[in-house]
């Protein structure tokens, strides 16, 4: 009896009256049960939608930290898992510091070094024209101290001597190297035979004048 009364009230209910909001109250009351649940179904709905898009928000930053946290920790377990690796890596590495700056020659062994350079130059028939030393230059971790010199002989004299200063004890490199012929002394001298070069060498010492 009761659902014969709705499907009348609905069959002689006229659609232009939703357009009157100000006679709610005269809608049949099945009318107002479909329109009362379709506002409560778009306000769930709606509500559902702001809520969920909220946490999808929120789920991707959570995951953007998560794989960040994971990278961080594989990378300190894998450090922590190769410490002693690393504390053997450090002692060598000063061990081999030290190595080197006992190669560094002190203020007092640079004459040495010049007599060094000076008997590898004559060893392999070259002439010294000068040997200079220049103002050493002051780095954060050790002091730089160049050696201009200028030497006269043969090309493949010229080449041994760079290769047997390169090959010195103490560390010394060479740079900014210039090479021209040289007045020849005699006629019969084969072009090449005399040349004259110009080049920087420079030594190392350690600062230990930093602070």
């Amino acid at each position: 009896m009761a659902m014969e009364e709705l499907r009348e009230s609905l069959q002689g209910f006229d659609l232009d009256q939703l357009n009157d909001i100000n006679n709610v109250g005269s809608w049949p009351f099945a009318v107002k049960v479909i329109v009362w649940v379709i506002c409560f179904a778009g306000a769930l709905g709606l509500g559902y939608f702001l809520h969920v898009t909220d946490l999808q928000k929120k789920l991707g930053v959570v995951t953007a930290s998560e794989a960040v946290l994971k990278e961080d920790y594989e990378e300190k377990f894998f450090q922590a898992a190769h410490l002693e690796d690393y504390r053997l890596q450090q002692k060598e590495m000063e061990e081999s510091f030290e190595a080197i700056l006992r190669q560094l020659p002190s203020d007092t062994e640079i004459p040495g070094l010049i007599e060094d350079i000076t008997l590898v130059g004559l060893k392999n028939g070259l002439v010294f024209t000068s040997i200079d030393l220049q103002p050493e230059t002051k780095h954060e971790f050790y002091i730089e101290k160049p050696i201009a010199i200028i030497v006269s002989g043969s090309y493949h004299g010229l080449g041994a001597f760079v290769s047997d200063v390169a090959d010195l004890s103490r560390i010394v490199t060479l740079h900014d190297f210039t090479i021209k012929p040289a007045s020849r002394l005699s006629s019969s001298d084969l072009p090449g035979s005399n040349l004259t070069m110009s080049i920087l060498a420079r030594t190392y010492r350690y600062n230990d004048e930093r602070s």
